[in-house]
């Protein structure tokens, strides 16, 4: 019974994870321009590309410019199947490494951490024709007051 399970298992296609269906609708490429509150005429423009990982078993997210050579930042999504919350593990080219709750239901995209001394949540919003993505980034060193870090525009490059 063993060889005709292993048969079996070879020749099935994976399949891609049915909990993160949801997330199709960043699957591509954007153009991202940030915005810095502290700084009103500094903008920064930069690209993200969402693409599927494993036969569709976790979202990539890198964010850099297109040639990969300004500062990036790597993430992988994924959700356990009793959750209805993904969890996010990020990494960027300062060494910073964090793990992210996140949801994204209907137009509307969330993100937090909670941690003790920085705490952050990101909010946005998908436009209905789901090519543009304006959000914004809050910060707390104590749980409690939030602060605006700064603004992001994700636009549809294809």
């Amino acid at each position: 019974m063993t060889d005709d399970v292993n048969a079996h298992t070879r020749q099935k296609a994976p399949e891609p994870n049915p909990a993160l269906k949801g997330l199709d609708v960043l699957v591509g490429e954007w153009d991202v321009e940030m915005s810095f509150p502290a700084d009103p005429l500094s903008t920064a423009r930069g690209h993200a590309t969402f693409e599927w990982l494993a036969e569709g078993a976790y979202l990539n997210m890198r964010m850099g410019d297109r040639a990969g050579t300004s500062p990036w930042s790597l993430s992988i999504i994924g959700r356990d199947d009793a959750s209805e919350t993904y969890t996010m593990l990020y990494f960027d080219w300062r060494g910073v490494s964090r793990i992210y709750q996140m949801r994204l239901e209907g137009r509307e995209w969330k993100q937090w951490r909670d941690a003790p001394g920085f705490s952050q949540r990101f909010a946005g919003t998908l436009s209905e024709d789901g090519n543009t993505i304006t959000a914004r980034w809050e910060k707390s060193f104590d749980g409690t007051t939030w602060e605006h870090d700064f603004d992001l525009t994700y636009t549809r490059a294809k």
